[in-house]
């Protein structure tokens, strides 16, 4: 099997396993929000943020490293994961010491227990999957997350219609999840058989250290371009509006599920193909090629049809979040590449260098969300977070294929971005015919990119001939 249909098979798989999972959650929104009021369903995605912002700090940065570390074919696996689970541990039990300060916030008062056992059980799970995700157990990283999602939403059934439990039983439902599908994985890997207390090496920690400690201020800084959003139309605008918003959220994730599945395949092999230079850039050329196609026609699909979707997935109560969406779609756009470009960083182990970007995103959000907001609302918070991904993506752009040479595709790029963009803002603003304009804009995106696609998958088809011939 090549590397291009390595890429696919890791692609389908892991897709199999997230669309049937995600795909509960999509179908759910609307019980959701019928048994959640705006205002709850704010808190409770304020709540789960605040314990996402966590996350990576009380890990110091473990789930990044051990996959980095555990994907190369020369590591000594069992010494990567050992000193990776020491880290882990050490990490855990000083997020539990400092934990009381949280108590200092009123606002969390009602749910620091919450947030300590979301955090502490996030982190376990995201620890164990990302090792079978960097040892190629591709097809059980994907039945463990066909799992937590299952029962999530069949803890939220419970907590929520039949205990009534609200907020707490949102999140709860969260840390049962996690901590079912952590036994599963520990009993269905025999992941105990993989620790060892004499393979816990001092060197391999401090290498996998280095490594993971740029990378917890980098995902704060992603953390808090959605944090800020969310805290800042709380504050301004109230608890329900901020419940529309973050309800405005769902629909982009279509997004970044689609381009979350297929980084996650290609970050493994991005790993694996990193050896050689020139091989290397062409490699990333014609598969960034392909995702570029994929993600611009999605995405203006997806605008196109975000006042249907709004309808049909969300509660009435919640319609007026159909305004921000194309906004947000865009934003997840710019997300999808912006996260395509880090794998460069990824594989180069140059983690710096994403904290950099992503602390230039992080600070243009806040500043950004200080002076829209104000003057227009939620939507103000969306334009926001569109603006300060466009601007991570110009710098990585830049910075990136001075470490891999491969090829933007700068032209239509650059073309499909800005015909994505005045597809957002006619669908948003109230234009005559907006729909049709809308239309017209979404074929011109498809017909600039779909020759790029439709090219990858002939050659793809034809490799595949060829082998079995």
């Amino acid at each position: 099997m090549n590397r291009y249909q390595k890429l696919f098979s890791n692609t389908v798989i892991l897709a199999i396993g997230t669309f049937g999972s995600k795909l509960l959650v999509f179908l759910l929104m609307p019980l959701y929000t019928a048994w959640l009021t705006t205002a709850q369903y704010g808190a409770a995605e304020t709540v789960t943020s605040v314990a996402n912002f966590l996350i990576p700090i009380a890990c110091v940065g473990v789930s990044t490293g051990i996959f980095r570390f555990a994907a190369d074919r020369e590591a000594d696996r069992e010494a990567v994961f050992s000193g990776s689970m020491a880290l882990l541990g050490l990490g855990l039990g000083g997020f539990l010491f400092l934990s009381p300060l949280l108590l200092l916030v009123d606002y969390f008062r009602e749910y620091v227990w919450l947030i300590v056992l979301y955090v502490l059980f996030a982190d376990v799970q995201a620890v164990m999957a990302q090792y079978l995700r960097a040892t190629d157990r591709t097809t059980l990283f994907a039945v463990q997350g066909i799992l937590n999602t299952v029962l999530t939403v069949l803890c939220n059934v419970l907590f929520l219609f039949c205990f009534d439990l609200g907020v707490t039983g949102y999140v709860l439902s969260v840390v049962v999840g996690n901590v079912l599908t952590s036994l599963f994985m520990l009993w269905r890997a025999k992941l105990w058989r993989v620790f060892h207390i004499s393979k816990v090496s001092r060197r391999i920690m401090w290498e996998i250290l280095r490594f993971s400690l740029p990378m917890i201020p980098t995902t704060v800084c992603w953390l808090i371009t959605d944090l800020s959003d969310r805290s800042m139309v709380t504050y301004f605008c109230g608890e329900s509006v901020n419940g529309l918003y973050s309800a405005a959220y769902k629909i982009p994730t279509i997004v970044t599920l689609i381009s979350g599945i297929f980084l996650q395949a290609w970050q493994f092999s991005a790993v694996a193909e990193s050896s050689e230079e020139e091989e290397c850039g062409r490699f990333y050329s014609r598969v960034f090629d392909g995702f570029l196609s994929v993600i611009m026609i999605g995405s203006a699909g997806l605008i196109l049809l975000s006042r249907f979707l709004t309808d049909l997935l969300l509660n009435s109560a919640y319609f007026e979040a159909w305004r921000y969406m194309p906004t947000l779609l865009c934003a997840a756009a710019l997300e999808a590449i912006v996260s395509f470009l880090a794998t460069v960083y990824l594989v180069r182990k140059k983690s710096g260098h994403s904290f950099v970007t992503a602390l230039v995103g992080a600070l243009s959000n806040i500043i950004l969300n200080l002076l829209l907001i104000p003057l227009m609302g939620a939507l103000g918070a969306a334009v926001a977070t569109l603006a300060s991904y466009a601007l991570v993506m110009i710098v990585r752009m830049i910075d990136a294929p001075r470490m891999i040479r491969f090829r933007l595709c700068l032209p239509r790029l650059i073309v499909s971005v800005l015909l994505l963009f005045a597809s957002a803002a006619v669908m948003t603003l109230d234009i005559g015919g907006r729909f049709w304009w809308t239309l017209g804009l979404t074929v011109v995106i498809a017909v600039i990119n779909a020759p790029s696609l439709l090219a990858g998958v002939k050659q793809l088809l034809r490799k595949r001939i060829a082998e079995e011939k």
